[in-house]
């Protein structure tokens, strides 16, 4: 089933993303074509020491395998990496996932602080829409809060896609070394069949 559903094309081209682009975006975001976010599964601590080093998360304070999804603004899964080692930066994953290269000029990307991947998107001319840092100021204006705010409105999205993904029995629980390899190809069914069964998660008058 990995290597069936692993073939099934699902990166759709930019009209297609704009066709089916619920007016939350379209009124605030028109040119998104990707949401971003990371999660971690949690894995059972690596006998070898050198992995344990690679998968210790200091975010999650255990070892873990991180995977990359990306939805396109009505919520459909456009792109699942992988899992990688749960120390890997959200930007280094990002750049080896090779979604870079899927993106036209003038489309923008959407996602949380942790993706510092525009000096890569800006070769390409896309933007990278993401809540703005304080950058040595006390606090935010009024129209960077409120910019916060929308992008943490329409974020939310890609979140819930994840909660669909996990909540897979499977991927509730610490997974054990016994099954080691068969974990990333459990990971990727997952999130095939979240596409495949579920309705899109933003629906066209949101």
């Amino acid at each position: 089933m990995y290597r069936r559903l692993r073939d099934v094309p699902i990166w759709p081209p930019r009209d297609v993303v704009h066709e089916f682009m619920p007016q939350c975006f379209k009124q605030e975001y028109p040119s998104t074509r990707i949401i971003l976010d990371c999660t971690e599964i949690y894995i059972q601590t690596p006998s070898h020491f050198r992995v344990q080093s690679e998968t210790n998360s200091s975010y999650k304070s255990h070892n873990t395998a991180k995977g990359l999804v990306g939805i396109a603004p009505n919520g459909f899964i456009t792109l699942v990496t992988d899992l990688v080692s749960g120390r890997m930066s959200d930007k280094e994953i990002t750049v080896k996932s090779g979604l870079i290269d899927g993106l036209d000029e003038q489309d923008s990307v959407m996602a949380d602080r942790g993706f510092l991947i525009d000096e890569y998107l800006a070769r390409k001319k896309v933007k990278l829409n993401i809540p703005p840092f304080l950058q040595g100021k006390e606090q935010l204006s009024v129209e960077e809060e409120d910019e916060t705010r929308s992008i943490a409105r329409l974020r939310i999205h890609v979140e819930r896609v994840i909660e669909r993904i996990k909540n897979f029995r499977l991927l509730q629980f610490v997974f054990p070394n016994s099954m080691a390899t068969e974990l990333n190809k459990i990971w990727v069914i997952c999130c095939y069949l979240v596409n495949f069964t579920c309705k899109p998660i933003v629906g066209d008058n949101e």
